[in-house]
């Protein structure tokens, strides 16, 4: 199995990525951060390919796919993990902010699907599953920019299902919250502890645990699955107090 991983440096990417080395399949790592790439190759040798991009760069995409042309014949499953968030009160947000979320979660995920897919309808299969969140399913306050990207991202996951059927699947997993070098710098302690205390399991989760979501849905054993999003949020969202 060849796998592609966007935003694969660090947080949930990063378990994405050694969960599919662990399972025996071959990995190529797209990030935009070096040092983060770098870091990575030092502590889980067994991904093949470190691609420096930015996900909004569609040339350098582009390119980063040529390297994985020269060095796979196609791709089986892309993991269109990469994703930002601004916590920023609506009334505050500015166009640029807004724009940059938008870019990098739905605008950057569309131009590395579509360059997978390509590969993939080629090649007559393939798994696309995108990481979403459940703020694309219920309000989240102050976070119109990234709720809005999710839903979008939602979205785009069931029409690109309908299209690419019936060779490529596609899917969407939405996390809840979950522990990330991402979320530990938008978060005190003290609101982690608050946000654990909201949750029907009473913790957050595990970059592992959607890993292994990803890792089922890339599986034959979801053969029969496409254009559904799947919550991983401990409970959060079963009373709606995601938007708490």
């Amino acid at each position: 199995m060849r796998v592609l991983v966007t935003g694969g440096a660090s947080g949930i990417g990063s378990a994405m990525v050694r969960r599919f080395v662990a399972d025996g399949a071959q990995v190529a790592v797209l990030d935009w951060d070096k040092d983060a790439l770098r870091e990575l190759d030092a502590t889980n040798p067994g991904s093949e390919l470190s691609l420096l991009a930015d996900v909004t760069d569609q040339q350098g995409v582009e390119d980063a796919f040529s390297r994985i042309d020269a060095a796979w014949d196609s791709i089986d499953v892309l993991l269109n993990n990469a994703g930002i968030s601004i916590r920023d009160p609506f009334l505050d947000a500015g166009l640029e902010e807004w724009n940059h979320v938008l870019s990098v979660n739905l605008t950057g995920a569309f131009i590395v699907a579509q360059l997978a897919a390509r590969r993939m309808m080629k090649a007559g299969s393939g798994v696309i599953v995108n990481t979403g969140s459940v703020s694309g399913m219920v309000g989240m306050p102050n976070y119109g920019s990234y709720n809005a990207s999710k839903a979008g991202l939602i979205e785009l996951t069931k029409t690109l299902a309908l299209e690419l059927a019936p060779a490529v699947r596609v899917n969407t997993i939405c996390p809840g919250y979950v522990l990330t070098p991402m979320q530990e710098a938008e978060y005190t302690p003290e609101m982690l502890h608050e946000r654990e205390q909201k949750v029907p399991l009473r913790r957050l989760g595990k970059p592992a645990e959607i890993a292994a979501m990803a890792a089922f849905l890339a599986s034959p054993d979801a053969a029969f699955i496409t254009g559904q999003s799947f919550v991983v949020d401990g409970g959060e969202s079963a009373g709606g107090l995601a938007s708490a």
